[in-house]
C-alpha cells in the first residue's frame, strides 16, 4: 500500500484546529477599553482652526480626572464649573470621538443657539473627523464627499450617531435617544425653554433607555442665582478642587484667589500664599505642583493616580452617580499668574470710574465664579455733604460743558454739567421754566438760558457745547422744533429705552423724517455707570462733584438717587428693572442725559477730554442758518 505523499502528526492537526478557531473568533475580539485620557494622548489632535498650538494632544495632569470620569461608566453626570483656558471645549471634542470610535455610543451635543452649533461643527466637529484617522475611519461615509449621515446637524458613525443641536427650541430636545448628552457653555442657555423645562432636564430625558448613561455639563458661570452651571454643582454629590502641594512645606491646599498676592501691586511679581506655612509659590513652581497634585473634596475624599476614588482613611470607595469640579485660570498652563494679576488691576481701576463690566468679566472668566447681582440704591444723604465751594460758576479743570433738558406737562428742567478727563464731573447749574409749552415763549427763554455763558474764576467763559432734550414723552413735536430752531447739530432730541445693555447713546447715521437727529439713549446702562460713580470716594476719574447752591438742595440728591434696581420675576425667569416707586427723578433724568450728550462729543463729535492740562480758550458762538457750529 502505497502511503499518501502528506500526512498530518497530531501536534500539526492541533496547530491547525486551534487557527481555524483563532480565525472564526476572531470577528468577536474587541480591544481592551481605553480610559478617554489615554484613548486622547493616542489618538486626539489639536487642529489649526481652534488651537492656539497645532498638534498632537497631551493630556495635562489636572486634565486627566475630569476626562477618566467622563469615560467611566459608572459615573452618570459630570458638571465642571470653570474659567476660560483650562481646556473644556477640547476635552468634550475628544469625548466626542472616544464615544463615537471606541465605545460606540450614540451622542448628541447642544449649543445655546442654532448659530452656535453650526458654527461648533465648523469649528471643533469637522476638523476633529479631517485630523483623527480613527474617527475618519469610523464615519459612515465618506467625508470629503456629500451625503446625509454627514451634515451640520448629524453626523453617523459605524456604530453610533452625533446629533449638534441648538438649545433654544424645545423641539430639538425630542425624538432622540441617546447615551451620551454634552451641554456646552450651559448658562447661555435659557433656563427653561419654551416654558417646558430646563434644558438638562429636557435633554437627559434621551438618555432614560441607555445602559450607560451619561450628562456632560460645563460652563463658564455667570450670574449668581441664574445659573444653570451653579445649580448642578450645587445639586452634584461630590465637588472636587485641584489641591496642590506647597514648594516650602509640601502640604497639599487649593489655588484660591485670595491667598494670591502681588508684591507692590506689581503683577509680574505673582505669588500663592500657602495656607500652612505661608510660602509663596510663583508661576514658575506651578508644572511641578500640578504634577503633584489631586482632586479632593472639603470632606478628604479624593481621585488617586488609577483614577481611583478613596476616602479620607485611603480606602477605595465607589464613585457617587453624580461629580462636580471647579477649577479656574490659576490652573491654566496658557494663563500667567502675571496676566491674571494684569487682568485685576485692570479691572479694578475700571471699577473705580464706575464701570464693573470689566470686574464682572475677570470674575466669570478668569475666577469661574458667578457675578452676584444686588439691588443698587445710592445715598443721597452723603452726596449732600460731600458738596464742596467751587471757585467761580466753573471749576478750572472743567474742559467742555453739556445740558439736558427734562420736558414735563407745565415746565422744562435743565442740567448743566462740566466735564474732564476720564469723564470727572462738575454739577454746574440746574433750573426750572414753568409756563405752556405749546406757547412759544417758554421754548425762547429756554434758548436764552442754554446761550448763557459761564464764568471760570480768572474771568475766562465757556459756553455750552452740546445740549440734548427729551423728545419721547411730553410735547415730542415741540421738542423737535426746538432742536430745529436752536439748532439740529446743538440740540439733540432723545428717546429713553429702559433695556438692559443697551449702549447709553445710539445717534443715528441720518435725519429721521422730521428732519432731527432723533438719539436713543440706554437708560438702564447709563443709571447703572451713574450710581457705580456715586460711589466713587476720591476725586479723578468717574468722581462726580456737586457745589454748595440753592438749588443743590436735599430735594435735588432726593431726586438724583429716586431709582433703585431690583429684581423681579417674569413667568419665573429673574431680571432687573430701575424703579422709582413714584419718586421724582427729574434730575437723575438729566444725568442720563447729560451723560449720553458727553458721549456723543467724544464718539460723533471729535470732543477729546484726555488733556487734563489745557483749559478752553473764551471763543466767540459762531451762529449759522442751520444751527451752531461745534
Amino acid at each position: 500500500m502505497q502511503l499518501a505523499k502528506y500526512s498530518l502528526t497530531s501536534i500539526d492537526l492541533r496547530t491547525s484546529i486551534e487557527s481555524a478557531i483563532q480565525k472564526g473568533i476572531s470577528g468577536l475580539h474587541k480591544p481592551e477599553p481605553l480610559k478617554l485620557s489615554e484613548w486622547a494622548d493616542e489618538n486626539f489632535y489639536l487642529s489649526a482652526e481652534s488651537s492656539s498650538v497645532q498638534g498632537a494632544w497631551e493630556t495635562l495632569p489636572y486634565q486627566k480626572a475630569i476626562m477618566n470620569c467622563i469615560s467611566n461608566d459608572d459615573i452618570g453626570i459630570v458638571t465642571w464649573m470653570k474659567s476660560a483656558r483650562v481646556g473644556y471645549t477640547k476635552i468634550i471634542c475628544s469625548a466626542i470621538g472616544y464615544f463615537a470610535e471606541h465605545k460606540k455610543r450614540n451622542q448628541v451635543i447642544w449649543q445655546p443657539t442654532d448659530s452656535d452649533a453650526e458654527e461648533f461643527v465648523k469649528d471643533e466637529i469637522d476638523p476633529l473627523i479631517r485630523d483623527v484617522p480613527v474617527v475618519k475611519g469610523a464615519l459612515k461615509c465618506d467625508p470629503e464627499k456629500k451625503s446625509k449621515d454627514n451634515t451640520l446637524s448629524k453626523k453617523v458613525f459605524k456604530g453610533s450617531t452625533l446629533d449638534i443641536k441648538g438649545g433654544k427650541a424645545a423641539r430639538n430636545y425630542r425624538r432622540m435617544t441617546k447615551d451620551v448628552a454634552y451641554y456646552d457653555e450651559l448658562d447661555g442657555f435659557d433656563p427653561d425653554v419654551e416654558k417646558e423645562g430646563a434644558p438638562p432636564v429636557l435633554g437627559d430625558k434621551r438618555l432614560e433607555t441607555s445602559s450607560f448613561p451619561k450628562s456632560i455639563r460645563g460652563s463658564t458661570p455667570k450670574t449668581k442665582g441664574e445659573s444653570l452651571t451653579e445649580q448642578s454643582l450645587s445639586e452634584s454629590d461630590l465637588v472636587f478642587e485641584r489641591y496642590l502641594p506647597c514648594p516650602h512645606c509640601n502640604e497639599l491646599s487649593p489655588l484660591r484667589w485670595e491667598h494670591m498676592k502681588f508684591v507692590d501691586k506689581d503683577p509680574n511679581q505673582a505669588g500663592h500664599a500657602c495656607i500652612h506655612c505661608g510660602g509663596l509659590a510663583e508661576y514658575s513652581d506651578y508644572a511641578e505642583m500640578d504634577a503633584k497634585g489631586q482632586w479632593q473634596t472639603e470632606c478628604g475624599k479624593w481621585i488617586d493616580d488609577d483614577d481611583m476614588l478613596r476616602n479620607e482613611n485611603n480606602l477605595v470607595i465607589e464613585f457617587p452617580f453624580h461629580v462636580g469640579f471647579k477649577i479656574w485660570s490659576a490652573y491654566s498652563y496658557f494663563k500667567s499668574w502675571a496676566k491674571i494679576g494684569r487682568d485685576f488691576f485692570d479691572a479694578n481701576a475700571a471699577k473705580k470710574i464706575g464701570n464693573l463690566t470689566k470686574l464682572k468679566t475677570f470674575i466669570n472668566t478668569t475666577l469661574g465664579e458667578t457675578w452676584e447681582e444686588e439691588g443698587e440704591k445710592a445715598d443721597d444723604n452723603l452726596l449732600f455733604k460731600r458738596r464742596e465751594h467751587y471757585e467761580g460758576e466753573v471749576p478750572n479743570e472743567v474742559k467742555v460743558l453739556t445740558a439736558f433738558i427734562d420736558v414735563q406737562d407745565d415746565r422744562v428742567e435743565c442740567e448743566v454739567e462740566g466735564w474732564a478727563a476720564g469723564e470727572e464731573n462738575w454739577a454746574i447749574d440746574y433750573y426750572r421754566l414753568y409756563g405752556n409749552l405749546s406757547q412759544k415763549t417758554i421754548w425762547n427763554n429756554l434758548e436764552k438760558r442754554l446761550r448763557k455763558q459761564y464764568r471760570y474764576a480768572d474771568g475766562r467763559l465757556i459756553d455750552i457745547k452740546l445740549v440734548g432734550i427729551d423728545s419721547g414723552g411730553h410735547y415730542t413735536d415741540e421738542a423737535y422744533e426746538f432742536s430745529k430752531s436752536a439748532g439740529i447739530t446743538w440740540v439733540i432730541p432723545t428717546k429713553g429705552a429702559s433695556i438692559a445693555g443697551k449702549p447709553i447713546a445710539v445717534f443715528p447715521k441720518t435725519k429721521n423724517k422730521k428732519g432731527i437727529y432723533l438719539t436713543m439713549l440706554g437708560t438702564d446702562t447709563a443709571k447703572e455707570l451713574i450710581y457705580n460713580r456715586y460711589l466713587v470716594d476720591d476725586p479723578g476719574p468717574g468722581y462726580i462733584h456737586h457745589p454748595v447752591a440753592e438749588w443743590c438742595d436735599e430735594d435735588y440728591f432726593k431726586q438724583a438717587t429716586a431709582e433703585e434696581k431690583i429684581k423681579k420675576y417674569k413667568l419665573g425667569k429673574p431680571y432687573y428693572e430701575w424703579d422709582a416707586k413714584k419718586r421724582r427723578n427729574e434730575v437723575l433724568d438729566c444725568k442720563v442725559g447729560n451723560l449720553a450728550m458727553i458721549r456723543l462729543l467724544q464718539e460723533h463729535f471729535g470732543q477729546t477730554l484726555l488733556n487734563k492740562d489745557s483749559t478752553p480758550a473764551p471763543k466767540k458762538r459762531r451762529v449759522i442758518s442751520k444751527g451752531v457750529k461745534l
